[in-house]
């Protein structure tokens, strides 16, 4: 991993002409996402993710954090124990410049020792999982961290809207595979990221995953094709 969003990350915070990022998936074209949305404050974030921050208590788990907005939120404005964790070093010493006191720099499947009475996965969280092939392998392991009366918070889109219809409604959806399932690719600077596999979940196949890992689900709030889901143990 070449860290391109962290290098980003690193380059606004430090003042050294920092340019916007470049995404691109194996569904849709070139688009910009300007690094100064990365460090948004509360207000300038939307629905999904204010409703997510106010429904958060006790011990918190940030995982995917970038340069710690969500973590500083819940940390400085709600007085919460928050840890940020994120698998990109350079974004993970940025959350530590700008105050984040708990971080941790590491791939969450390889996180282990504590327990939390809230998860965080936001910014499509779900893609995490990558696949529905080894979605499991991620629900069990956020079921080892979760607390016996905690939550999971966690946001996706289902990206149904983006594949083309017929007169009768109709979607042409690929063949092979699960919709939601594409490639993410990332440039920076003229370098670009090797492509990563991220996953988009509709309510209802999210649904059908964690229960059958144990947990319940329920949709807390929706935004156009968005939506933000709470999952508890059963």
């Amino acid at each position: 991993m070449k860290d391109l969003m962290g290098q980003a990350i690193s380059d606004y915070f430090h003042n050294k002409n920092a340019e916007d990022l470049q995404t691109e998936t194996s569904i849709s074209e070139l688009d910009e996402l300007p690094v100064s949305y990365l460090f948004r404050d509360f207000e300038e974030m939307n629905s999904i993710e204010k409703k997510a921050l106010t429904l958060s208590s006790g011990k918190v788990l940030d995982i995917g954090a970038g340069a710690g907005s969500h973590s500083l939120y819940l940390q400085n404005e709600r007085n919460l124990d928050v840890t940020a964790l994120d698998i990109s070093p350079k974004s993970i010493e940025v959350c530590q410049l700008r105050g984040v006191r708990k971080t941790v720099n590491q791939n969450m499947l390889e996180f282990s020792g504590e327990t939390f009475d809230t998860i965080l996965l936001l910014m499509n969280g779900t893609g995490i999982f990558q696949s529905l092939i080894v979605i499991d392998i991620y629900l069990k392991k956020l079921y080892s961290l979760l607390n016996e009366n905690g939550q999971i918070l966690i946001d996706s889109t289902d990206i149904i809207y983006m594949f083309d219809a017929d007169e009768d409604g109709g979607v042409y959806i690929p063949a092979e595979g699960y919709y939601g399932e594409i490639d993410y690719i990332v440039h920076y600077k003229a370098d670009t990221e090797d492509p990563i596999k991220w996953l988009y979940l509709d309510f209802n196949t999210l649904k059908n995953a964690v229960e059958n890992n144990g947990f319940k689900i329920e949709k807390m709030i929706t935004e156009e094709n968005s939506y933000l889901a709470r999952i508890t143990k059963k």
